[in-house]
């Protein structure tokens, strides 16, 4: 994996599900999580520098922000892939800068 990664949006799905199941097609297998400062799953923890966001999908509620959530498709440094959804209110916690930066996310 090289830092040069390419942010790659072919395909639009029209619900989350549709979403996970493709890119779980493709080999993103692992759930990861949001911790303070890095991503976690059952393989450890990954900080910004050790993962990139390959594929994003955003969904917006119509009229209730709950209904708000990203899919992230992201791959380790090692090679592990897997996905991470968040939703409405998910970065409540302190993250770092650099993950905020790395997910592309605003407060």
């Amino acid at each position: 994996m090289s830092s040069n990664s390419t942010l790659m949006q072919h395909v639009y799905y029209s619900t989350v599900s549709e979403a996970l199941t493709d890119l779980r097609q493709k080999g993103y297998t692992i759930d990861f999580n949001l911790e303070e400062n890095c991503i976690v799953c059952h393989s450890g923890k990954f900080h910004p520098e050790d993962f990139e966001v390959t594929e994003i999908y955003r969904y917006e509620g119509n009229t209730d922000p709950a209904d708000e959530a990203t899919v992230y498709g992201i791959e380790s440094a090692t090679g592990i892939k897997g996905v991470l959804v968040t939703g409405y209110g998910m970065y409540d916690t302190e993250m770092s800068t650099e993950l905020l930066h790395k997910l592309n996310i605003s407060r």
